[in-house]
Parts: structure tokens; C-alpha cells; sequence
């Protein structure tokens, strides 16, 4: 079987900016969420039977505990924040399995749902629907990869590599040093991307960077610079890969079988009519349909 793990943060943010404006009739933002929607029983339409979506019920998590600077919620529309727990809502409705984050993070429970549904004999992929960089690091071969649904490309592990310059097991020490600029830490002053692969590549993670730079690859420019900004740095280095390296240990689901989409439930009619969507309804609905 097929697993696929759906970024709902991602997806929520990407209609909202792509699809018109909407309200159902008590004024509330609906535009992204039938976006979404729509989206997600597109791939029931298509053929996947196994599902989960995860999201951000809270932006904040356990990582601004850690770091003052990280990602909040400010700045993000209300319109779009009101509309997170009416997407939660729609796709329970829609007999969707949601993960809503709000110690962890939605990348969280991705990689902990990815880990555990890969662990599973008769999984035969877990496809990631996300372009995040973050979950790079979840990659495994061509058994767990990412799918970026706007460009309709995958990224396997090969595909990380030639992206990054990196295997995904070195994605969080990558990110420590460059930086993220959407998660709100910057990185190891002196450090770009470039760098970063030409070093990690050799050493894989931080703590087997020699601290004396002649013991350095002498393959690698710069490595003098690197490593005095590197090494006074370093606390904050290791701050920011733990802030960069997903959880595993957040719950998803028992078994694989928990993520089988059979059909809507009895409430999703009203839902829709709230939606102004009778369209979706009649389409779950065949969908559902055509797997009994």
C-alpha cells in the first residue's frame, strides 16, 4: 500500500493565497479551507486509500521555549489563522485522519507518522505531500519520499542530495548552519549552503567537524574561516539542529490500517451546505461510493 502524509499547514497557506476570498454565512473565512478540500478528495479520486494530514492548531510549539527568535504566529492574516480549526473539523468530517499540533509541530507529526508507517511491511511507500525542506530529513531511499503537489515533482533521497548537497541524515546539521529563515533562526554567521554541503558532505554532522581546521578535508576552502565561526558559535549551532530536527515521538496513529479513507461522515452534508459547496459532497460521496 501507499501512505500518503499531507502537510495541511502547507496546503492551508497555499490557498489562501492562490483561491478567491470566501465567508459562509456567519461571515467566517471559508476560501482555503474548500480549497483544501477540494485538493485532498482529489486524491481519493485518484486513487490513494491510506491518509493523514497534520497541522498547526497553534503556531507556537516546544521550540520557542528554546529559542526566543523562532517562528510565532505574528504577522500571519486572521482570516487565514481563523480558518485552521475549521479545517481540522472539515476533514474529520470528511473521515480524514488529523493530526492538529499544538505542543509539537506539524513537520512533527509528518516525520513521526512517516517513521512509523515506513516501519510497516506492507508499506510500500510513504509519500510526504510537502516541498518543506525540514522534511527532507525523513527521506529513506525511494521507500519514504517527498511530493511537492504544485510542481508535481518527488524528491527521493538522490533528489535531496542533488538539492542540497547533502543526504537527509545531515539535513538538520545543514539547516543548523545555514540557517531558517522561515523558522526564524539564522544559522552560523559565514556559512551559506555552499559551504555547508562542501562540509557536511565529508563529516556528516557537526560534532565530527575536526575543531582544528588542518585536520580539515584540504579539499575544502575556507576552512580556517569556517571553522573559527563554526566553533565560537557552537552553542548556538546545537540550538539551532534541535530545533531543525523533527520529533518522532508524537502520536499519530496504532496501525497503518487507522489511515484508510472508507467515506465522509453523516455530518458532512451540513458541513458543506456551510461551505457553500454541495459539489464537494457529491464528490466524496462517489468517491466513497466506488470503493465499497
Amino acid at each position: 500500500m501507499l501512505v500518503h502524509l499531507v502537510d495541511g499547514t502547507y496546503e492551508l497557506f497555499r490557498h489562501f493565497f492562490a483561491v478567491p476570498s470566501a465567508a459562509d454565512t456567519s461571515g467566517q473565512e471559508i476560501g482555503a479551507v474548500r480549497g483544501v478540500l477540494h485538493s485532498v478528495l482529489s486524491m481519493f479520486e485518484r486513487g490513494a486509500t491510506h491518509l493523514g494530514v497534520a497541522t498547526d492548531h497553534v503556531i507556537e510549539s516546544f521550540r520557542n521555549d528554546l529559542y526566543a527568535g523562532y517562528k510565532t504566529s505574528a504577522g500571519v492574516p486572521p482570516e487565514l489563522l481563523s480558518q485552521f480549526p475549521l479545517l481540522e473539523e472539515a476533514l474529520d468530517s470528511m473521515g480524514v485522519v488529523v493530526w492538529p499540533m499544538i505542543e509539537f509541530e506539524a513537520d512533527d507529526a509528518l516525520a513521526a507518522a512517516a517513521a512509523k508507517a515506513a516501519a510497516d511491511d506492507r508499506v510500500t511507500q510513504v509519500i510526504i505531500c510537502t516541498p518543506d525542506k525540514d522534511l527532507s530529513q525523513c527521506v529513506i531511499g525511494t521507500r519514504v519520499v517527498q511530493l511537492d503537489r504544485r510542481r508535481e515533482t518527488i524528491r527521493d533521497e538522490e533528489g535531496v542530495i542533488q538539492k542540497f548537497g547533502v543526504p537527509p541524515r545531515s539535513i538538520p546539521d545543514y539547516l543548523a548552519v545555514v540557517g531558517d529563515s522561515a523558522d526564524g533562526f539564522p544559522g552560523v554567521a559565514g556559512w551559506g549552503p555552499k559551504a555547508a554541503a562542501m562540509v557536511l558532505s565529508r563529516y556528516s554532522h557537526l560534532e565530527n567537524i575536526p575543531k582544528d581546521w588542518r585536520e580539515w578535508d584540504s579539499s575544502i576552502r575556507g576552512a580556517r574561516r569556517l571553522a573559527t565561526s563554526l566553533f565560537e558559535q557552537w552553542d548556538n549551532a546545537l540550538l539551532f539542529r534541535t530545533l531543525a530536527t523533527l520529533r518522532l515521538d508524537v502520536p499519530v496513529f496504532d496501525s497503518v490500517d487507522d489511515l484508510r479513507w472508507v467515506s465522509p461522515h453523516s455530518d458532512f452534508k451540513e458541513l458543506c451546505n456551510r461551505l457553500k459547496s454541495g459539489e464537494l459532497f457529491a464528490r466524496a460521496s462517489k468517491a466513497a461510493d466506488s470503493r465499497r
